[in-house]
Formats: structure tokens, sequence, C-alpha cells
């Protein structure tokens, strides 16, 4: 059992290796992860944030925890895009054919995600506080704040999976990316929630990225976080374990 887990770490770190290298050679991931985030900020911040009334001093700050989500988001066609095709080439069977473990593929594509969202957000962050954001937050917050988004992350990453591997065209793995991309734009991500028409802000408020939206301000914001903490981690853990399971049994039946 303990040679096994070795092996099952080892290869994971090789496809964690090799899919790391396919990420940063591609310039169309890197401008729609990291560059389009960062200047979805900047509109929002210098054109539009002085017409948005939303009872904080600083548009950034209140703005930054949407930023970073949608940052996640913008990842998920690349993750169900790549998965897609290793399997029209061939390439989880050819890894199936070799003494590598079976699941270490699969996994080398979710950690990749997990890894390049943490840099791309690690970039949003710092242009954050470039243009003014401001935390009065300690460690403590930050690293719930940083586990929270690695929640989120593995949560998208695992619905990406699933077109990925169940897709039968280009479009149909990449297709999951446009409705997650609806759901901060629908939320208190942008504006207050209160300044809504009710049917949306209805579907607003009981959707997953607020709560996990208000979470996040809250702990930037060095405030308490109350029951919005355990609804958004219900949200994120909920999410994750479905899509988890779900992929391995697609995993299974067509690899």
């Amino acid at each position: 059992m303990v040679m096994t887990k070795k092996y099952l770490f080892n290869d994971m770190i090789v496809m964690l290796g090799r899919s790391m290298r396919h990420h940063f050679r591609s310039i169309d991931t890197i401008i729609t992860v990291t560059i389009m985030p960062v200047a979805l900020m900047l509109l929002f911040v210098y054109v539009l944030g002085g017409a948005i009334q939303t009872g904080t001093d600083k548009y950034v700050n209140y703005l930054l925890p949407g930023i970073l989500l949608i940052t996640i988001a913008n990842s998920l066609g690349y993750t169900s895009f790549r998965i897609f095709t290793d399997i029209q080439r061939g390439i989880f069977e050819r890894f199936h054919s070799m003494p590598v473990s079976r699941s270490a593929a699969l996994w080398g594509h979710v950690i990749t995600s997990l890894v390049s969202n943490a840099i791309s957000l690690i970039v949003v962050i710092l242009v954050a506080l470039i243009i003014g954001f401001r935390s009065p937050a300690g460690i403590l917050p930050w690293v719930e704040v940083a586990f929270i988004l690695g929640l989120f992350t593995l949560a998208l990453t695992w619905i990406a999976v699933i077109p990925g591997l169940s897709a039968k065209t280009q479009d149909g793995a990449i297709v999951i990316a446009y409705p997650i991309h609806l759901l901060p734009l629908i939320s208190s991500a942008f504006v207050p929630t209160n300044s809504m028409p009710s049917v949306i802000r209805s579907f607003a408020e009981n959707q997953p990225v607020t709560p996990i939206v208000e979470t996040i301000r809250a702990l930037l914001a060095n405030r308490p976080a109350g029951n919005e903490i355990w609804t958004a981690l219900i949200w994120c853990v909920g999410i994750m374990l479905m899509a988890y399971m779900f992929s391995l049994r697609v995993y299974k039946r067509r690899v």
C-alpha cells in the first residue's frame, strides 16, 4: 500500500509537470486566465466604479473577491479542452498501457488547475494592491481566503472534468464555461443585491457565488463572516464531492 501511494504521488508529479508545460506554452491561456481578469478589474475600477454605490470608500475593495472568482472560472474551458484533447489522442489509454497509476493523468490536470489558478490569483491580488486595494486582515483570515478559493477551484475543476471526458466535440467540451461565467455576474460580486429587481435578487442571493464572495469580502475586511462562511463551505464542498464522484464514474466508463 505504501509503495502504491508512493508511485501514485510520483506519477502525479510527472503528470503535473507535463500539464504545466502545456499551460505555460499557451499564450491564449495566459491571456484569458490572468490578463483578462486584470483588465476587467481595471475597467470596473476606473471606468464603471464611480457610478456604482457599494457603501465602501474604495470600490476595488468591494470588487476584488468577485474578480478572484472570475479568474478561477476563466480556467474552466481550458481544463475541459486539455482533457478532451488527451482523450481524443488516446493519451490516457497510452498511459494505462504503461506502469503508471491509472488516476495519475487525470489528477495531473486537476492539480495543474489548482497551481495555475493560484499563480493567476496572486497576480490579480498584486495588481489590486497597486491600484489601491488595502486589507486590515491578518495572516489567519488570508489563509481562510486561500482555503475557500482552493475549494472553489477544485469544485469548478471537477465540474470541468466531466465534459472533458464525455464530450463528443471540442465545442461540447468547453461549453461548460459559459453558464459558470454568468454566476459571478448575477451575484453580489459587482453590485449589492439590494439594487437588483426582486426575481434577479432572489436568484443572486441563493446561488453559490454570493455567499462565497461575501465571505471573502468579510475576511479581507477583517469582519466576522457570520453564517455566510458556512454556507460558502457547504456549497464548495457539496459541489466538489458531487462533481468528483460523477467524474470518476465517467472516467471509468470512458477510459
